[in-house]
C-alpha cells in the first residue's frame, strides 16, 4: 500500500501472519477508500501458501467510529452497502482466521468489520455499539452477524437501543472472546499459541467446515437486508431526516413515517 493508503499492510513470522492496520486515526472511518484497501490486501494474500492467520487492528486510540455517513446518503448508499457487504463476505470466507484487536470506540460499520473476523480481543474500556438507529436507519450487516455472536435478545438490545457497551460487558454476552489491556498483544499471543504451528491447508478446510451453513445463511440474509434498507427504509421520511440532521449537526424531527 502507498503512504497515502488508509490501511497499513505487512507480513510477519516468515509469511505466516498478515497484519492489517486501519491507519486514519482517530476515526478510522470505514469509507470507500478503506474498503478498497482491505479488499486489495485480502485478495493479494488469499492464496499465500504459508499464511495461517490475520490480525486486524487500528492506529490511534479508537478502532473505528464506523462507516461514512456521507456515503450512506440516498445517492450513494446502494453502492456503499454492496461494497461493504462484499468485503465482509470476503473476510468470512478468508481461508485463515482473522483476529480482531479492538480498543476505544468500535461503532457502526467498524463493529460490522470486527464481526466479520474471527475472535475479537478487546480492551476492557473499549466501547462497542451499533448507533445507526439514532440516525433513523439500521445496521444491515450487524443485523445478520450479531446473533451469531450473542443471543437474539442481546443482539436486538444493541440494534434497537443504539447504545454502546464496554469490552467487559461485551465479554459477558459473547460479543468478544477475550479482554486485554493491550488487545493487539493478546491477539498475537493467541496466534502464536493456536495457529502458528498449524497446517494452512488444514486451517482452510476447518474454517470451511465450521462456517459452511453460517456462510450460506449470511449471504442470503445480507441480500435480504440490503433490499429492506434500500427499497423500504430509504423511502421513509425519517431515514432521510435522520441522515440530514446528522450532517447538519441538529436534532432530527421524526414524523414516524
Amino acid at each position: 500500500m502507498s503512504a497515502e493508503s488508509p490501511l497499513k499492510v505487512w507480513l510477519e513470522r516468515e509469511g505466516a501472519l498478515l497484519r492489517l492496520r486501519l491507519a486514519r486515526p482517530k476515526a478510522n472511518i470505514v469509507d470507500a477508500a478503506m474498503i478498497v484497501a482491505l479488499h486489495a490486501a485480502l485478495t493479494e494474500q488469499r492464496k499465500a501458501k504459508a499464511l495461517r492467520g490475520v490480525i486486524l487492528d487500528a492506529e490511534g486510540p479508537h478502532f473505528s467510529f464506523g462507516a461514512s455517513v456521507e456515503e450512506h446518503l440516498p445517492a450513494n448508499c446502494a453502492q456503499m452497502l454492496a461494497s461493504l457487504h462484499a468485503l465482509l463476505l470476503e473476510m468470512l470466507e478468508f481461508p485463515v482466521p482473522v483476529l480482531v484487536a479492538v480498543r476505544g470506540q468500535c461503532l457502526g460499520g467498524g463493529l460490522e468489520l470486527a464481526l466479520a473476523g474471527g475472535p475479537i480481543f478487546a480492551a476492557p474500556s473499549a466501547q462497542l455499539g451499533q448507533p445507526e438507529i439514532k440516525l433513523g436507519v439500521f445496521a444491515p450487516a450487524a443485523s445478520v452477524l450479531l446473533p451469531y455472536r450473542m443471543n437474539q435478545p442481546a443482539a436486538e438490545d444493541l440494534l434497537l437501543s443504539g447504545r454502546s457497551i464496554s469490552g467487559t460487558e461485551a465479554l459477558s454476552c459473547g460479543l468478544v472472546q477475550a479482554l486485554a489491556e493491550d488487545p493487539e498483544v493478546a491477539a498475537l499471543a493467541w496466534f502464536e499459541q493456536h495457529l502458528q504451528d498449524k497446517s494452512a491447508a488444514s486451517l482452510a478446510c476447518a474454517l470451511a467446515a465450521a462456517r459452511g451453513q453460517m456462510l450460506r445463511d449470511v449471504r442470503a440474509r445480507l441480500a435480504e437486508v440490503e433490499h429492506l434498507y434500500l427499497d423500504r427504509l430509504m423511502k421513509t421520511h425519517d431515514a432521510n431526516e435522520g441522515l440530514a440532521a446528522f450532517m447538519a449537526k441538529r436534532q432530527p424531527s421524526w414524523s414516524h413515517q
